[in-house]
């Protein structure tokens, strides 16, 4: 960091030297050398500030995502479908692999929860800004009186850790039941336990995995995703023990919300930590996200910042 800081000094005193050249020449080549050497110097800047937002230890690693309904009922389980499909196309924006996990399918509409791992450049860097809760206010399209109604839908980002980190597990601890998975119907039903449930006893730690046809892959990944949660675990351990406040758990509800989604009366998404919001709700539901991100993981704070052109 301090080799690139240096470089973009450099860069930066012979954009300063050609400007200065052009103003004395008058020349319009060198009006435009200088224009882009700026240029060029601007994003090295840029660059620099990426690097140091995503310097954290695991910012390079995939990442876990599980997505589930809060309060709300049925249009919380809807919203956490929307959100779902909000996170897979802000992957598929970035050019990132998605590989689904598990999905509880929601009893009327939408979805309980779901979980999908996430691989790719810096994909836990970048989504562990919407860890969180998330708050929906709309005209419910399943209340028959066209009531607005607020509902809540929960995120959580963990890093998948690689298998050099060692995390024991003691088999004993660890309580597996199969059953069989939930398909689209018809040819795509799986007519044996393929699916995987693991629960961690000591911790309560749950993961299910029914994504695979085949138990053992349905395994592997469970054991992966096991893996990482008691990992995350023990870093949010060892972080509570510097900040108390960082290991309470919040309800999915009002009080514990970061980023606010109105669609009517008006349309409006608000990131409660920054203060960055937009018009722009389609766009924000169909994965434009950055606008979002980059100034939470820069440090941004309740400064009201609107990013509409």
């Amino acid at each position: 960091m301090t080799q690139a800081c240096a470089a973009v000094r450099r860069a930066l005193d012979d954009a300063q030297a050609l400007c200065e050249l052009a103003e004395e020449a008058r020349d319009e080549a060198t009006r435009a050398e200088a224009a882009e050497a700026a240029e060029a110097v601007g994003r090295q800047l840029e660059g620099l500030e990426l690097q140091k937002m995503l310097s954290g230890p695991h910012d390079a690693a995939g990442a876990i995502v599980e997505v589930k309904s809060g309060a709300g009922g049925v249009e919380a389980m809807d919203w956490a479908a929307m959100l779902y499909r909000m996170y897979v196309r802000y992957c598929e924006r970035r050019g990132w692999e998605v590989e689904p996990a598990d999905l509880v399918a929601g009893e009327e509409a939408g979805i309980s929860s779901a979980s999908f791992i996430v691989r790719g450049d810096h994909p836990y860097g970048w989504l562990k800004a919407e860890k969180g809760v998330h708050r929906l206010v709309r005209i419910s399209p399943f209340d028959q009186n066209a009531r607005r109604q607020t509902s809540f839908a929960a995120v959580d980002v963990t890093p998948e850790i690689e298998d050099d980190i060692v995390i024991d597990i003691k088999e004993a601890d660890v309580r597996i039941d199969t059953y069989r998975s939930s398909g689209a119907g018809g040819q795509k039903v799986n007519k044996t336990d393929s699916a995987v449930r693991m629960t961690h006893l000591p911790t309560g730690i749950v993961v299910a995995v029914q994504n695979e046809r085949s138990q053992q892959k349905n395994r592997s990944v469970a054991w992966k995703i096991l893996r990482a949660k008691l990992y995350d675990l023990e870093e949010k351990k060892r972080a509570a023990a510097r900040d108390a406040a960082e290991a309470l758990k919040k309800d999915i509800d009002f009080g514990s919300q970061i980023r606010s989604y109105v669609l009517q009366p008006y349309q409006m998404v608000k990131d409660l930590r920054t203060g960055v919001e937009t018009g722009k709700v389609d766009d924000v539901l169909d994965g434009d996200l950055d606008p979002f991100i980059q100034p939470y993981l820069m440090g941004v704070r309740r400064t009201d910042r609107a990013v509409d052109e």
